[in-house]
């Protein structure tokens, strides 16, 4: 079970960091992906982390967010900085041992504000 949280109403330029409690025991062998899905749109990797430390980014995102994991709480964590209104979303995290995320948060929703 993951149960993501942090979202809320921001204004452009200000930051979040979003937080994903995962209930296994075998957190650290999972890689963990921070997804977000906006009104219209389709859902869309924003971050990703291997089990390893590996990460990814959306050209998107690339500077402004950042996805870590501490192993010993498993919990993965996105900041996000220097936000703007097309970073309005409901932002999910999952995880995947294999090509695919298997498993996925409730999402929590992000708004930015002109």
């Amino acid at each position: 079970q993951l149960q993501a949280s942090g979202g809320g109403l921001v204004q452009a330029g200000g930051s979040l960091r979003l937080s994903c409690a995962a209930s296994v025991r075998t957190f650290r062998t999972y890689d963990m992906g921070w997804l977000r899905q906006a009104p219209g749109k389709e859902r869309e990797l924003v971050a990703g982390i291997s089990s390893g430390g590996s990460t990814y980014y959306a050209d998107s995102v690339k500077g402004r967010f950042t996805i870590s994991r501490d192993n010993a709480k498993n919990t993965v964590y996105l900041q996000m900085n220097s936000l703007n209104p097309g970073d309005t979303a409901v932002y999910y995290c999952a995880a995947k041992r294999t090509v695919s995320y298997a498993y996925w948060g409730q999402g929590t929703l992000v708004t930015v504000s002109s």
